[in-house]
């Protein structure tokens, strides 16, 4: 259980490290930026569906861990008494933060789909679609940074 909470928290330590904590944002960061060049052009290139291949990837290895953690009863960190009423990180405990983190995650689940739906222009007229693809690999980013954020720090009620 140990390895998968460790595969789980893989974060960076770094001094951008609030903006890019992980893997999963620095990927979707990276999409984020690669997507207004098929905007611009109307094309989806094959080394941004390689990368977007490779976010999925960086999605699913902590969303399947955390989903067997949670399986296993355990909680997001911020959610967690470690002692004395404060997390591990040492802030306030947050019992809503854990749903809020499912949330997130479900959020970029869902925006990952659109992504795929918009770069495969079926359901959408393919070059229309594509003028999307910056908002939603935007809004992305911003779930994916709101994972790690509220894994950490408590929200506006903590201790309730």
């Amino acid at each position: 259980m140990e390895w998968l909470r460790q595969i789980h928290n893989i974060r960076f330590d770094t001094p951008l490290g609030l903006f890019l904590s992980g893997p999963l944002v620095v990927a979707a960061l990276v999409l984020f930026l690669w997507s207004v060049a098929p905007a611009v052009k109307g094309t989806v290139s094959r080394g941004f569906i390689v990368w977007l291949r490779v976010t999925w990837a960086a999605f699913l290895l902590p969303a399947v861990t955390g989903v067997v953690l949670a399986l296993g009863g355990l909680k997001v960190a911020s959610a967690t008494d470690a002692g004395g009423g404060t997390t591990r990180y040492g802030f306030p405990v947050d019992p809503s933060r854990d749903w809020e983190h499912w949330m997130y995650a479900a959020f970029t689940l869902l925006t990952l789909y659109v992504i795929e739906v918009l770069i495969k222009g079926r359901v959408i007229e393919h070059r229309l679609g594509l003028k999307f693809l910056p908002v939603a690999t935007l809004f992305m980013y911003g779930c994916t940074f709101m994972i790690g954020r509220v894994a950490v720090f408590p929200g506006s009620t903590p201790g309730t």
